[in-house]
């Protein structure tokens, strides 16, 4: 990349490009810049108006990409922009009603975009909806707990399924049902391990895949949620304990985790998940250890993995592809 980063986003775009944003080197960053899988380079494209980092990234239904919140260093942003792929230009559109940085967002089968949770000062336990046809923010039903640091899937059945996270009480272990028909919110199975900073991944067969992240102690647990029982089931153990790693989907319905932090080490290593045996496996290590990175499943099947740091003193500018 032509910008060191870490604490980034990157999305896959309607074109097959990939486009960074943001993140954190020397302070937080208003550049974007654009991976080209057929060149194999970067180019860098329109600047956001607001320098952020643990923002988030959402492909809209339009083809536009919407960002929300974050962190300047300074403040929390309420603050959300609209890039257009087309023009490769950054607007500003709508502010939401709450600053947060640390939340999640999630595009909706109805095409609204759904924000949860976060922290400025307070872990907050809000909700905001963003209609992308009229480009404004609504306020929906609260979680029933506030989360930072917490995953939110959109589920087969349209639900979005929201786990874990930490508030002032402590790390949590619950999740929650968000029911986009009806704006509610509903408990649902409590996981067998609290975390935060931890992955969720929908595989192919409508489960969930919970891996990692930190209670206590940097977690080399994993578990499996059934929509259709609304439980938790305990599945096998990664090789690392790891949080603030990556976990993607890959066409053949494996998950390939890739890095992280495991306490004392920034780690290199990779492992595949085999949802039919329900089982880790190595699988080879990157060239670069790295933490805070972003992961993308590119058209042509391969994984593109962005930045990330691997100690206190800088952001990583490399590129790797699995």
């Amino acid at each position: 990349m032509n910008h060191g980063r870490f604490r980034h986003t990157a999305t896959v775009l309607i074109n097959g490009k990939v486009l960074v944003t943001g993140g954190w080197s020397d302070g937080a960053l208003n550049s974007s810049e654009l991976y080209d899988p057929l060149t194999g380079t970067w180019t860098t494209t329109g600047t956001m108006n607001y320098t952020r980092d643990y923002h988030t990234l959402s492909v809209l239904t339009n083809g536009k990409v919407l960002v929300t919140g974050g962190y300047t260093g300074v403040d929390a942003l309420n603050d959300a922009e609209l890039y257009d792929p087309s023009a490769e230009t950054w607007i500003m559109t709508d502010s939401m009603n709450n600053a947060r940085y640390d939340h999640t967002a999630s595009v909706l089968p109805n095409g609204k975009v759904l924000v949860t949770g976060g922290r400025t000062g307070i872990i907050l336990n809000s909700v905001e909806l963003y209609n992308a046809s009229t480009e404004i923010w609504t306020t929906t039903v609260s979680m029933n707990n506030a989360r930072s640091d917490h995953t939110a899937s959109v589920l087969p059945n349209g639900k979005v399924l929201v786990t874990g996270g930490y508030n002032s009480h402590g790390t949590l272990n619950s999740s929650e049902l968000y029911d986009p028909s009806t704006e509610t919110w509903t408990a649902t199975g409590s996981m067998n391990d609290a975390r935060y900073m931890h992955t969720a991944s929908i595989l192919k067969n409508g489960k969930l895949l919970v891996t990692g992240g930190f209670h206590r102690f940097h977690l080399d647990t994993s578990e499996l949620y059934d929509p259709s029982t609304e439980t938790w089931t305990i599945t096998g153990n990664t090789n690392d304990g790891r949080s603030d790693h990556t976990a993607s989907v890959l066409p053949n319905g494996k998950v390939l985790v890739t890095g992280g932090f495991d306490g004392i080490d920034y780690l290199d290593s990779a492992e595949l998940y085999d949802p039919l045996a329900e089982s880790w496996t190595t699988s080879g290590s990157m060239n670069t250890a790295r933490s805070d990175h972003t992961a993308s499943v590119l058209t042509n099947g391969k994984v593109l993995v962005t930045g990330g740091h691997k100690d206190s003193h800088g952001a990583l500018n490399s590129a790797e592809l699995y």
